[in-house]
C-alpha cells in the first residue's frame, strides 16, 4: 500500500472515531471562521444539527457581549498566530441557554504547508465552573466574613507563631494594621510577665498537641495598654497531618470580666449586708432581752443602794454591781451601733466646734506620750450628724491609736471639705456621690498587715491580748458612720502607722444651737404615770422606783390593757412604755389614740431595742422621746421632770425628804382611814387601773370579776362600799347589791355604767352611780362624800 493510500485509511479513521465522540464537540472552521464540519457531540453540546450550522460563522456561539468585543476574530487571530488557542468562556446554545466551554482552536495546514482553517475542540464544563465558582464565592463570603468581623480577632500564624493574615478585628482589637503585624511574631502581644514565663510557646505546643488550647489573660495592645481577652487557638493540618500554622481567635472580654468582678463584688456586698442585717436582727433582740435584764438588775440595784447604802461596806459591792451592768449596757449599745439600730438624734454641726471642745478630753486619754495635733481647714463645711455618738468615735480610735503607739508616737485630727465622686476608687456601691465633711485621724503606731485590715470591722476581731479588747469599737463606729449615711475606710500598713478616713455628708443648713448637758438630778413628783412593760420583772422595778420617787403609778402588761385604763377616764400625765411588746396594737398607736383622747399626756418610750417603730432612717422620729435601757434611777427622774417640767416644791420634800426609806406617800388625795372598798367589775383591765389608784390614795381594795366570785368576799367580810358595774356575767350588778344590802344594811353602793343607772326609788335601797368613763379623783370625792355624810348623820 502506497503512502496515498495509507494517508486516506488515516483519514478514514480519524473521521469515523471524531463521529462517534459525544462528549466533546469536534469541528472544523474555514480560514474566516465559517463551520465547515460537525459532529455528533457538537450537536449535543451546542444543539445545531449539521444542516443548520454548517456554512455560517462561528461566532454564532459566542455571547453578545463577546461579540461586541471581537473576542472570536481575536481568538482566531492567536491560533493562527500561535498555532493554537486555549481559553475558557461562556457560550451560547441555539436555543439560547448558556454553558462553560473549554475550547482550544488549533491552526490547519496542508502537507504542503498552505494554510486551510482551524480546528475546533469544545468542552462543556459548567459543572466544574459551577462547582469553581461555588468555592470561589465560599471563599469570597468568607473572607468578607472574616474580614467583617470586629469583635473577634482572627489571623493565622505560621508553626513558629509568626503572623500570616490580619482581620479588621485584630486592627481594632490589638491596634495594628495589617502591614506593621503580618510577619511578626505573636508573643508581642502577651505581657512581658507571661512572656518572660514562656506562656506563647506553652499554648502553641499545646494546640499542636491537642488540636486546640483556650484560655483568658491579659494582653497588650499596640499602645502598651492591656485588656482581658478570651483567646482560641486552633491547629490548621494539611491532608497529610501536617502542621501549616494556627488560627487564632481573640476577643476582648474586659467589660465582661469588670461586670462579673462587680457581680462578685455585688454579691459579696449583698452576703455582707445580709450578714449585717442577721447580725443586726440579732443583735436587737439578744439587746431587747439583755437590756431587759440589765434593767432588773440596775434597777433593782439602785432600790437597795436607797435603803442599805448608808453602810459603807454595802454601798462599795453595790457600786461595783452597777458598774458591771453598765459595763454590759456599754457592749449591747456597740452591738446596737454594730447592727446599725441605734436610736440616732442627729443635729447640724461644724466638726471644728466638736473636735476644739474634745481636746481636753483627748489629751487626758491618750496620756504624755502621745503627740495630738488638730488640724482644721478653712470654709468647713456643715453635716448632720449625732455629736454625742461621734465623739465616741472619735474617742474610741484615739485610743486605738494609742495602743498601736506603746512607745509613744503623733496622733493627727484633720477637718476638711471632700468630694466623692466615680473617679474615687474606694467609693463603695452604698456610698452616694457628692459634697462630705471629711475627718482623717492619723497615727504613727504600728500599722496593719493586709489580712488584719479585711477584717477590721468584723465585730469581736481583736488583735490585742485577752481581756484588753472587745472588738467591737471599729465596728461600732462602722455601724455609726453607715447609719449616719456616711462612708469610712482604713489604709494602713506595717510600720507606717495607720489613718481612718471619716466621710460624713455635708448639710446646707444652718448649724443648730446645742443646749449644755443639764446635770442629773435625782427630782420626784406626785404625777400619775402609766407604767406599759411586758416584762414583768422590769415593771415591777420601774413601779416601785417611781413610787419611791413620788409619783401615783398605773400600770400595763401591753398597749391593749393600757388603752383600756386610758379610756377609763383615770388621770394620767405620762405614759411610760416599752417600744417592744406583744399583742397586734404597737406602742406607736397605743401613743397616738393616748394623746388623742388625753391631750395633754406625755409619752416617754424606752427600750433595749428600737426596731423601727420610732426610728426611721437611723433617726429617731422628731417629736419622740426615747430613754434607752438600761437606765439609772437618775436618768429616768431627769427625763420623766424635763418633760413634765418643774416639780412643785412640796411634791419634791413629800417624795425625797419626807421618807427615808424609801417608802413614800404617792402625792394624791388621802382616802378616809381603814375605809375598805369592794369593786365587781368583769373588765379586769379597768378594775386592775381603779384598784390600784385607790390602793395608792390609802383605801383598802378588794376585786373580783362576777357577783358570783364576790359573793364568799361578802360572807368573809363586810366592805365600807361596793363598786359594782351593773353589766355583769351571769348575775346582774342591781341584784348582787341588793344581796349585799340585805347582808349588811350599812354599806355604800355605787354603780358604774355605760349607760343611765336606776334611781334609788326604783331600787328601794341608796346607792349612788357614776357614769363612765370617770376619774379616779371623782370617784374618790364621791366616797368621801359619801362617809363624811354618813359620820355626820352618826354625830347628829
Amino acid at each position: 500500500m502506497d503512502d496515498d493510500q495509507n494517508q486516506d485509511s488515516d483519514l478514514s479513521w480519524m473521521q469515523s472515531l471524531i463521529r462517534r465522540v459525544s462528549e466533546y464537540a469536534i469541528f472544523r472552521l474555514t480560514a474566516r471562521g465559517d463551520v465547515a464540519s460537525w459532529n455528533p457531540g457538537a450537536g449535543r453540546i451546542k444543539g445545531y444539527e449539521p444542516g443548520e450550522i454548517i456554512g455560517r460563522n462561528f461566532s454564532v456561539f459566542y455571547t453578545e457581549e463577546d461579540r461586541r468585543g471581537g473576542v472570536p476574530q481575536r481568538g482566531l487571530e492567536i491560533a493562527r498566530r500561535s498555532g493554537q488557542y486555549d481559553t475558557e468562556g461562556w457560550r451560547v446554545r441555539k436555543d439560547g441557554s448558556r454553558f462553560w466551554a473549554s475550547v482550544l482552536i488549533t491552526a490547519l495546514y496542508a502537507p504542503d504547508g498552505t494554510f486551510i482553517g482551524f480546528g475546533k475542540i469544545v468542552r462543556d464544563t459548567t459543572d466544574k465552573r459551577l462547582a469553581y465558582e461555588a468555592v470561589v464565592d465560599s471563599e469570597r463570603r468568607f473572607r468578607l466574613l472574616v474580614q467583617g468581623v470586629t469583635d473577634y480577632s482572627i489571623f493565622m500564624l505560621s508553626p513558629e507563631g509568626h503572623v500570616t493574615n490580619w482581620n479588621l478585628g485584630a486592627a481594632r482589637i490589638k491596634g495594628y494594621q495589617a502591614d506593621e503585624i503580618i510577619g511578626a511574631h505573636f508573643s508581642r502581644f502577651y505581657t512581658p510577665e507571661d512572656a518572660a514565663e514562656g506562656l506563647p510557646a506553652r499554648s502553641l505546643a499545646t494546640a499542636a498537641t491537642e488540636g486546640r488550647f483556650e484560655t483568658e489573660g491579659w494582653r497588650v495592645r499596640k499602645d502598651g495598654s492591656r485588656f482581658w481577652a478570651n483567646v482560641v487557638i486552633d491547629a490548621i493540618r494539611d491532608e497529610e497531618g501536617q502542621l501549616v500554622g494556627f488560627a487564632k481567635i481573640t476577643r476582648d472580654v474586659t467589660e465582661r470580666k469588670n461586670a462579673h468582678e462587680e457581680l462578685e463584688k455585688a454579691r459579696a456586698a449583698l452576703l455582707q449586708s445580709q450578714k449585717m442585717e442577721a447580725l443586726g436582727k440579732l443583735t436587737g433582740g439578744v439587746a431587747h432581752d439583755f437590756n431587759n435584764v440589765l434593767q432588773v438588775l440596775r434597777g433593782n440595784l439602785e432600790l437597795l443602794e436607797g435603803r442599805h447604802g448608808r453602810d459603807v461596806w454595802t454601798r462599795e459591792r453595790l457600786g461595783k454591781a452597777i458598774e458591771a451592768v453598765e459595763h454590759g449596757a456599754n457592749l449591747a449599745s456597740q452591738l446596737l451601733a454594730f447592727g446599725r439600730r441605734q436610736a440616732l438624734q442627729p443635729v447640724v454641726v461644724n466638726l471644728a466646734v466638736m473636735l476644739r471642745s474634745m481636746d481636753d478630753l483627748l489629751r487626758r486619754a491618750l496620756g504624755e506620750v502621745i503627740n495630738v495635733e488638730t488640724v482644721i481647714a478653712g470654709g468647713l463645711w456643715n453635716t448632720l450628724v449625732d455629736p454625742n455618738h461621734l465623739e465616741n468615735v472619735v474617742l474610741n480610735l484615739a485610743i486605738n491609736a494609742r495602743d498601736a503607739m506603746p512607745e509613744g508616737g503623733k496622733l493627727t485630727l484633720e477637718l476638711s471639705n471632700a468630694m466623692l465622686d466615680d473617679h474615687y476608687s474606694a467609693l463603695d456601691a452604698d456610698v452616694r456621690e457628692g459634697q462630705y465633711v471629711l475627718l482623717a485621724i492619723t497615727d504613727t503606731g504600728t500599722g496593719m498587715p493586709a489580712d488584719v485590715l479585711e477584717r477590721a470591722f468584723e465585730p469581736f476581731f481583736t488583735t490585742k491580748p485577752e481581756g484588753q479588747g472587745t472588738g467591737l469599737g471599729l465596728s461600732m463606729a462602722y455601724g455609726f458612720i453607715k447609719q449616719s449615711g456616711g462612708h469610712i475606710r482604713i489604709y494602713s500598713e506595717p510600720g507606717h502607722g495607720t489613718i481612718v478616713k471619716i466621710y460624713l455628708p455635708r448639710s446646707m443648713e444652718n448649724t443648730a444651737c446645742l443646749e449644755p448637758a443639764e446635770p442629773v438630778a435625782l427630782t420626784g413628783g406626785s404625777e400619775t404615770i402609766l407604767v406599759v412593760e411586758d416584762d414583768r420583772r422590769v415593771q415591777a422595778t420601774v413601779v416601785e422606783t417611781l413610787r419611791q420617787l413620788g409619783y401615783a403609778v398605773l400600770k400595763a402588761n401591753d398597749a391593749q390593757s393600757a388603752l383600756a385604763i386610758v379610756q377609763s377616764g383615770a388621770h394620767i400625765d405620762l405614759l411610760f412604755t416599752d417600744v417592744v411588746m406583744p399583742g397586734t396594737m404597737r406602742s406607736t398607736e397605743l401613743a397616738r389614740l393616748a394623746t388623742r383622747l388625753l391631750p395633754h399626756l406625755k409619752v416617754l418610750f424606752t427600750s433595749g431595742y428600737t426596731q423601727n417603730a420610732i426610728v426611721h432612717g437611723g433617726r429617731l422620729d422628731p417629736g419622740v422621746h426615747l430613754l434607752s435601757k438600761p437606765y439609772s434611777r437618775e436618768q429616768l427622774a431627769s427625763k420623766i421632770r424635763r418633760l413634765l417640767g418643774p416639780a412643785r416644791r412640796k411634791d419634791v420634800n413629800t417624795a425625797m425628804d419626807e421618807q427615808p426609806s424609801g417608802l413614800t406617800p404617792t402625792g394624791a388625795p388621802h382616802a378616809p382611814v381603814g375605809l375598805s372598798i369592794l369593786i365587781v367589775d368583769d373588765d379586769r383591765t379597768a378594775r386592775e387601773a381603779i384598784s390600784e389608784l385607790l390602793i395608792n390614795m390609802g383605801y383598802d381594795v378588794k376585786q373580783a370579776g362576777s357577783a358570783e366570785e364576790a359573793m364568799p368576799m361578802l360572807a368573809m367580810e363586810r366592805p365600807d362600799v361596793l363598786l359594782t358595774d351593773i353589766v355583769l356575767p351571769g348575775q346582774s350588778g342591781i341584784e348582787f347589791a341588793r344581796a349585799a344590802v340585805e347582808r349588811h344594811p350599812g354599806i355604800r353602793i355605787v354603780f358604774a355604767s355605760g349607760g343611765d343607772a336606776p334611781s334609788r326609788n326604783e331600787l328601794g335601797f341608796k346607792c349612788a352611780s357614776l357614769r363612765k368613763p370617770f376619774s379616779v379623783e371623782q370617784l374618790h370625792t364621791l366616797i368621801a362624800a359619801m362617809h363624811e355624810r354618813t359620820h355626820r348623820k352618826k354625830d347628829e
